[in-house]
């Protein structure tokens, strides 16, 4: 990038908050999947306003410019691909407002969804949406990748909580979207356009949340199954008997076989299938829930059922869970992490897929997840060599192809970004993509932000 951009664009924010060293720059050429393009300098903007005066810049001078939380994502969302300009919110942190008459907040993008809830939950405030990264991931990342989370069975994923938008367009322009209020239908729903959009039709740089009533109390249930067949059909009738958990996560036998080598916990080496369970709601209606929840659980032949109100307790009955996700490099170095969703009854299918599939590879493949909704995430583990590359790479179009078989899609929570763009026409059709893209253009004539994003190139 000319020398004189970079001088500009340190007019705008300080000269203290662009990076322009190359160790500097090359921290913010990855995110947790993808190594992309390092890019020309990083600018730490703290407002709307100098984020429109950095785009009207990109628009003269035709770089691209890529918007990055904290760059948890696992596709690639925030990554460069040819250089240009990275803009980070980490200065952009505050919480402005927590309304508890109307049960809403404001935040800045920058914001962690932990601390957010933290802060929240203070004022007897519920705020659900929980990826698994959430103690480091910000709002703005999870708005721009509609991120979800075990709660999400219950409680939604981050746009059903998304009332408004503070949003830089393309083009430099700063516009509101939505509203303050629980209901409003005036002109179309931009909001709900922008959520979801992983940075490509608009930068955000101000969200309103709903929130609400924090629960009074909480239980903690491990169920243990022979069979992975016998813990999926436990959940379709938990379900079916119109009881609704906050969280149902599942674990196949290579996670559970896997985790227990990391970190102990004495599970029985012949378990097929491990259920996660929690309820919340009122205290009273606890102890009910969690019996009748005990019942089919045994119904279905658990081997085994814990059960806890207990804060410590429920924390030693996550650990299997928790430890998970860093557990599985114990099995190899390079993990290729998808994250698909099927409908309930078409879980078994596709457990046994990816068991038959890990046998003909030869390649550790573990499936776990949110059962309760049906979004399962895959890790399929191999080594850093051509051939366990290409292995994986035949892998995941099989899974994505057995998936939209069993009527599901590709993907839950995770995004389309970098990784997933040459898989998108095996789900969605060539006017669908048209269309898509013809939105893209009106926000962004001239492709400056985010390019090369969810669309095959």
């Amino acid at each position: 990038m000319d020398k004189k951009i970079i001088e500009e664009i340190t007019g705008i924010a300080g000269k203290e908050n662009v990076l322009t060293s190359l160790e500097e720059r090359k921290c913010y050429s990855y995110d947790a999947r993808i190594d992309g393009g390092i890019p020309d300098c990083v600018v730490f903007p703290s407002s709307a306003k100098e984020v429109s005066k950095i785009l009207i810049l990109a628009n003269n001078y035709l770089f691209p410019v890529i918007p990055r939380g904290s760059g948890s994502g696992l596709t690639g969302g925030s990554v460069p691909i040819r250089g240009g300009v990275v803009i980070s919110f980490t200065r952009m942190n505050r919480i402005l407002e927590i309304d508890t008459k109307n049960l809403i907040a404001a935040t800045e993008p920058g914001v962690i969804t932990y601390i957010f809830q933290e802060e929240v939950a203070r004022h007897g405030l519920f705020y659900p949406p929980d990826p698994a990264s959430y103690k480091y991931s910000s709002i703005g990342g999870n708005v721009a990748e509609c991120a979800g989370g075990p709660n999400s069975l219950k409680y939604g994923v981050t746009r059903d909580y998304v009332l408004g938008l503070e949003v830089v367009k393309p083009t430099g322009e700063i516009i509101t979207t939505g509203v303050k209020t629980m209901k409003g239908v005036v002109g179309y729903d931009l909001t709900r356009l922008f959520v979801g959009s992983e940075g490509t039709l608009g930068i955000i740089t101000k969200i309103i949340l709903k929130l609400i009533p924090l629960p009074e109390a909480k239980a903690t249930i491990l169920a243990l199954f022979k069979e992975v067949d016998e813990a999926c059909e436990a959940v379709s009738a938990i379900i079916a008997a119109r009881i609704v958990p906050s969280t149902m996560e599942f674990m196949d036998r290579a996670s559970i076989k896997c985790s227990e080598q990391a970190n102990p916990m004495g599970l029985p080496h012949d378990i097929g299938g491990l259920l996660l369970i929690e309820v919340n709601g009122e205290r009273e209606s606890i102890a009910s829930q969690s019996e009748k929840i005990r019942s089919i659980l045994f119904e279905y032949k658990a081997v085994q059922c814990d059960i806890t109100q207990d804060p410590k307790e429920a924390d030693r009955l996550w650990q299997a869970r928790r430890t998970l996700s860093q557990a599985t490099y114990n099995l190899n170095p390079v993990k290729i992490a998808e994250d698909v969703v099927i409908p309930r009854s078409n879980i078994p299918g596709l457990i046994h897929a990816l068991e038959e599939m890990e046998k003909r590879y030869g390649i550790p493949i573990l499936s776990f997840g949110h059962a309760g909704d049906g979004n399962f995430h895959v890790s399929i583990m191999i080594q850093d060599n051509d051939i366990q590359r290409a292995k994986a790479e035949e892998a995941v179009k099989e899974i994505f192809s057995k998936t939209l078989e069993l009527g599901g899609t590709i993907s839950g929570e995770h995004g389309i970004g970098l990784a997933k763009a040459s898989y998108l026409p095996m789900e969605l059709s060539p006017e669908v993509i048209d269309t898509m893209k013809k939105i893209k253009k009106l926000f962004d004539p001239n492709n400056i932000l985010n390019p090369g994003k969810i669309f095959p190139v």
